[in-house]
């Protein structure tokens, strides 16, 4: 992949993903404005998270890292690249529905193993109501995902970064429509989730199929590519599960205090925004490109992709961590704070999301570390790292609970990505020069963080300023939105006179 077709990917998905997140935060603003962060919220939140969680386990953030690779190689070696997608897929379905049938008979035990604080509360039986009607959702959205996989490996990215988009849309619009006609708004949204997984996977295949590619269901067989698939994939399944136990056990601390819950999703959300925005983006497109080139033998390229990716990502999350840390309540009261969440409700949602900001380039720089090893089918060791990082989540979560209360869950979540940070990139050293930021890389990184750290010094005498507009409805908006034009000119006019980066290669890079 070129240069500029690797800037031209991370750019599309990027925009869609903003988009994405931008419509993300619509829907749980008028999620929090409707039901707040009471019995209702905390029900849907654990039910939605359930299905996403499996997701991840099989197919986002696992069994595609063991499934690009392989295609992407097959797809530059002109090797039956359709006919392996057809039989991954079809395996794929055949575990996923079988998975979702054991759900709905076991969904109270899921429930508890989510959050058992719940036990004999309000939120129990509609999280078990939800859960089930939520569930299948994962069927079509983890399809969808691997469709997107081969998309993204054949350098088309816009239909796969919009599927999240069309979710959101549905979502919207479905509350919209029960507000109108007077109905349970909980019951419409839970209910739009199936709807819009069928919409997604409907979305991506017609795209697939536009672009020349025959992926068919059929009937499954291990054969042995299917079999070398499943043993990449299984501990690349297993570190996807490492990570998902870590949201599991902040979930299950944050359980036990009341609308705790609740706030974290919240706070994830916020978070979520840039490292949506930048680091996946960075992973999905880096991902494809690192595993063709190591097939060309092209390691300049390789390098260079890395660090071009690595310098792009950190240049726009260093100073979206900084404004979470430094002005996280202003962030969160315009976002969220109407209807029937409160103020209380912003200060402590705004609490996690200032710890949550501390972990946010660790958080990205795994999106642009994984791939490393990924695209070399090397899937244990990053399982290992991930064993490291789960019982550095597990420790301070549960052994900071009582002294910090539900907030020890954020901490231990930021604790844990540095940590996993650190182990990958002291397994990436045996791989050489490949897998090292370039000089060019080494240059900036201080400079961009001295331009945020800039740019967070301005915010604090900004936002005193424009407390009194903060503080007052309909000025609020406005004074959100000066803030955070005043943080960007000071970072990026910081960053330009000090060389953290230039300016025209943001520019080049949209009209790419």
């Amino acid at each position: 992949m070129k240069p500029i077709r690797l800037a031209s990917g991370l750019f599309t998905v990027g925009m869609w993903t903003m988009l994405s997140r931008v419509l993300g935060f619509v829907r749980d603003a008028m999620i929090l404005a409707w039901l707040g962060t009471g019995p209702a919220y905390e029900a849907y939140v654990v039910a939605f998270r359930l299905p996403n969680m499996f997701r991840r386990f099989f197919a986002e953030g696992a069994f595609n890292m063991a499934f690009v690779p392989m295609f992407s190689k097959k797809l530059e070696g002109g090797e039956d690249a359709e006919g392996f997608a057809s039989q991954a897929m079809s395996g794929l379905a055949m575990v996923l529905i079988l998975l979702t049938l054991v759900a709905q008979l076991f969904m109270p035990w899921l429930i508890l193993a989510l959050a058992s604080g719940f036990a004999g509360q309000a939120q129990f039986p509609l999280a078990v109501d939800f859960g089930r009607i939520a569930f299948p959702y994962i069927l079509f959205i983890s399809l969808a995902a691997l469709l997107s996989g081969v998309l993204n490996a054949s350098g088309r990215f816009a239909a796969a970064a919009a599927a999240p988009v069309l979710l959101n849309v549905l979502l919207v619009a479905s509350m919209g429509i029960g507000i109108l006609v007077g109905g349970d708004v909980a019951q419409w949204l839970i209910w739009a989730i199936p709807v819009a997984g069928v919409a997604q996977m409907v979305l991506v295949w017609t795209a697939v199929g536009r672009a020349g590619l025959r992926i068919r269901p059929r009937r499954p067989r291990l054969t042995p590519e299917m079999k070398r698939l499943v043993r990449i994939a299984i501990p690349a399944c297993l570190a996807g599960g490492v990570v998902q136990i870590n949201l599991l056990v902040g979930q299950q601390v944050a359980s036990y205090f009341d609308r705790a819950v609740g706030w974290l999703y919240a706070a994830d959300r916020l978070y979520q925004l840039p490292l949506g925005v930048v680091g996946i983006a960075v992973g999905v497109v880096l991902l494809p490109d690192l595993s063709r080139r190591l097939k060309a033998r092209d390691d300049s390229g390789a390098r260079h992709a890395l660090s071009r990716a690595g310098e792009i990502s950190l240049a726009l999350t260093i100073p979206c961590a900084v404004a979470l840390v430094v002005i996280p309540l202003p962030l969160v009261a315009v976002l969220f704070e109407r209807g029937a969440t409160t103020r209380t409700d912003s200060e402590a949602i705004a609490m996690a999301v200032a710890i949550y900001g501390l972990g946010l380039p660790a958080f990205v720089l795994q999106k642009i570390l994984q791939p490393l090893f990924f695209a070399r089918e090397d899937t244990r060791r990053p399982f290992y790292y991930a064993l490291v990082a789960m019982g550095v989540n597990a420790v301070i979560a549960v052994g900071l609970a009582p002294m910090m209360g539900w907030l020890a869950t954020a901490l231990a979540t930021t604790a844990a990505g540095w940590a996993m940070v650190g182990l990958l990139v002291r397994g990436s050293r045996g791989m050489g020069e490949v897998a090292r930021f370039d000089a060019q890389f080494r240059r900036r990184i201080w400079r961009i963080t001295a331009a945020a750290l800039i740019m967070g010094a301005a915010l604090w005498p900004g936002y005193m300023v424009l407390h009194g507009w903060l503080n007052t409805a309909g000025l609020r908006y406005l004074a959100v939105l000066l803030l955070i034009l005043w943080g960007s000119a000071v970072y990026f006019g910081a960053g330009q006179l000090i060389g953290a980066f230039r300016l025209k290669d943001f520019r080049a890079a949209v009209r790419r």
